[in-house]
């Protein structure tokens, strides 16, 4: 009742403001009124939490997001961006052979109980991270990356503040308790949002129910069952992962990741009690977020006769093309206000190659550009010679000679 009382006072003084002044005072209370709101809609018992929209970054609510607490098995997204960073730039594969260290199999917590010397490709140590929470399995791959776990651990922290994550210092792979093993819920957003926005493949593992590895030891081959620790999964509609954490001194944590309808968001839970009070905060943070965006969807129909002048080219002018459709992500804001601009680019010179970036379209609200995409040469042009700018310099003079007589 007190902030529906302080709202109509904030339209009552609107109300008697002149037109300017009400654009200043309206971001002046905004943020104030706004976090008002949050508090209301959203009560958290978490210690911590956060709702990242994934696209762009965005943080769309928060509590005590920048508060360093003990993040237990959630820490193994680091862990598990490392791992496909490597896949990317080709230092490691998924069909690569991980040998099991000592140090590795002497992980307790949670784990998929392998022996030392016991061999396992990367893909399935991936599986046994994200689908099981294996500790051993995340030791065993940063031995493997980067030859011990206190390399590996550095690493860590390097991408860490690579990623502007200032409230995180990592002291293992896997998560388990460790003085000065901290970080951050904003942080595990942004890592998450690495992860995801980078490897989308990720999805593959951890939307996995049930699989299962096969141990291969001394004393023969057995099956050893996999079942994933996000029981969020199946509990909410477009859940997609991504790690689950528990530790007496960590409580119940959470990086859950779901798409809807093209959106995809992120909501980070700290220091929960019990399970379910984890679980369903983090679907009462998804709903609030995914109540507050929508996609905007440009056909990207450029007018027929589109060109953008060249110089110093066989043709004055080069065709403009896009590609498919483009959409974005809009938060709390209106599709109808949102202004397109076509913009080429200064000074276009031939030679010009079709494919060539010759322009921006600006999707703009309020001044503000909030999305931007490239508009390409949809034909060759090609640079004038030394030979064919005298003739086209004899020819004008040609002309102009010929109308003064």
């Amino acid at each position: 009742m007190k902030r529906v009382i302080v709202c109509l006072c904030v339209l009552c003084m609107l109300m008697q403001m002149k037109p300017t002044e009400i654009q200043v005072h309206k971001k002046q209370y905004y943020s104030t009124l706004w976090d008002e709101i949050q508090a209301e809609v959203i009560t958290l018992q978490s210690k911590s939490a956060c709702v990242m929209e994934v696209s762009t970054g965005e943080i769309l609510f928060e509590k005590n997001a920048d508060m360093k607490l003990r993040p237990a098995s959630v820490t193994k997204v680091m862990t598990l961006l490392l791992i496909f960073d490597g896949i990317k730039e080709g230092t490691i594969s998924y069909d690569d052979i991980v040998t099991v260290t000592e140090h590795a199999a002497s992980m307790g917590g949670s784990q998929c109980f392998f022996e030392t010397g016991e061999q396992q490709t990367v893909r399935d140590m991936i599986k046994c991270i994200e689908i099981a929470s294996g500790n051993d399995a995340a030791v065993a791959m940063a031995e493997h990356i980067a030859g011990s776990e206190t390399a590996f651990v550095q690493m860590m922290n390097e991408r860490a503040l690579e990623l502007g994550m200032n409230n995180t210092h990592f002291e293992n792979a896997c998560g388990l308790e460790a003085e000065g093993h901290l970080t951050s819920a904003r942080d595990i957003a942004i890592m998450s949002r690495e992860l995801l926005y980078n490897y989308p493949e990720i999805k593959e593992f951890s939307t996995i129910w049930m699989d299962s590895i096969t141990h291969k030891t001394k004393r023969g081959e057995s099956r050893f069952d996999l079942a994933n620790t996000n029981k969020f999964l199946n509990q909410y509609t477009g859940a997609t992962g991504l790690k689950t954490g528990y530790t007496s001194q960590a409580k119940y944590c959470m990086s859950a990741s779901a798409e809807r309808k093209g959106i995809e968001l992120i909501a980070v839970v700290m220091g929960a009690e019990t399970k379910d009070i984890r679980n369903s905060e983090a679907g009462k943070l998804l709903d609030y977020g995914f109540a507050r965006c929508e996609i905007y969807v440009d056909d990207l129909l450029l007018p027929d006769d589109l060109c953008f002048p060249v110089s110093r080219g066989r043709k004055e002018s080069v065709s403009c093309v896009v590609y498919d459709s483009e959409s974005f992500v809009l938060v709390d804001k209106n599709k109808s206000d949102i202004k397109k601009n076509i913009i080429p680019y200064d000074n276009i010179t031939a030679p010009v190659k079709k494919g060539d970036i010759i322009g921006t379209i600006q999707y703009c609200l309020d001044e503000t550009v909030i999305h931007e995409i490239s508009i390409y040469a949809g034909e060759d042009v090609d640079a004038v010679s030394y030979a064919g700018c005298l003739s086209t310099i004899f020819q004008k003079l040609f002309m102009m000679t010929t109308t003064f007589d």
